[in-house]
């Protein structure tokens, strides 16, 4: 029996680069279900999306990819689905990957593979993804210090790219961060003193399809120490454990 996946988009400002996202995973994969969360967004991001056939959660106003990503997690578990794919709406992520990275989940009922699988730039795969020094810097000192508490090699910790078994999207559902970073950083260390089981995934990532990124020159710069403060605030956290039957039990300190 095939895993029921939902694949969550979350969308801020993106009406020019989302009918080519859309377009491409339904190319690759028709037989998942489509969501776009529209975080606030003031132009036709919605409109644009409803059209292509996607379902669409509106957020009133702009909380960030993490918020966006925690009404993601929120619905795909509330209508049972098995595994929930992040693809941004830039058409950076290539969903050719996808059959590779659900390949890597844990099976159903537990046995083998990983409840997160991250699509990795850095491991090796296509031509080299190329970032500024302060970011590569940043991103060294988090993937090495989240591969040591993962007891596995990461490469890639802030890539915005991962599959999530229903044990990891039903922890993600309660506890996903919205802060800066936490999205990808916080995340995955939650995911980790949780107690599940983190991989990654060789992957390439494409050019933006359209539209502006949203980080400029001047969060360029201050990357490395919002990295640092991210990383710090992850760890110093108390995070909740999951119990086999995917419903997250909370450790004393933990948020809500």
């Amino acid at each position: 029996m095939s895993a029921h996946v939902l694949v969550i988009v979350p969308a801020w400002n993106e009406q020019d680069a989302l009918p080519g996202t859309i377009a491409d995973i339904r190319e690759v994969r028709p037989d998942v279900d489509l969501l776009v969360v529209d975080d606030g967004s003031s132009d036709r991001t919605a409109a644009v999306a409803r059209a292509a056939g996607a379902e669409v959660c509106r957020l009133p106003f702009n909380l960030g990819v993490g918020g966006a990503m925690r009404a993601g997690y929120r619905y795909a578990l509330a209508r049972g689905y098995d595994v929930a794919v992040q693809i941004d709406a830039d058409g950076q992520h290539d969903p050719r990957y996808l059959a590779a990275l659900e390949a890597a989940l844990r099976r159903p009922g537990g046995t083998g593979g990983a409840d997160l699988v991250i699509g990795a730039r850095f491991a090796g795969e296509g031509e080299p993804y190329r970032v500024s020094l302060a970011r590569g810097l940043a991103m060294r000192v988090l993937a090495r210090t989240l591969s040591r508490m993962a007891r596995t090699r990461l490469t890639d910790v802030t890539s915005g790219f991962r599959v999530a078994t229903r044990r990891a999207l039903a922890l993600f559902a309660a506890h996903y961060p919205a802060e800066y970073l936490g999205d990808t950083v916080e995340s995955t260390v939650i995911a980790i003193r949780a107690g599940c089981e983190v991989a990654q995934v060789p992957v390439q990532m494409r050019s933006r399809q359209a539209g502006t990124a949203s980080q400029t020159p001047v969060k360029a710069a201050l990357y490395l120490a919002r990295a640092v403060v991210a990383l710090t605030l992850a760890l110093v956290r108390r995070w909740p454990a999951v119990d086999l039957d995917d419903t997250p039990t909370a450790l004393p300190g933990s948020r809500s």
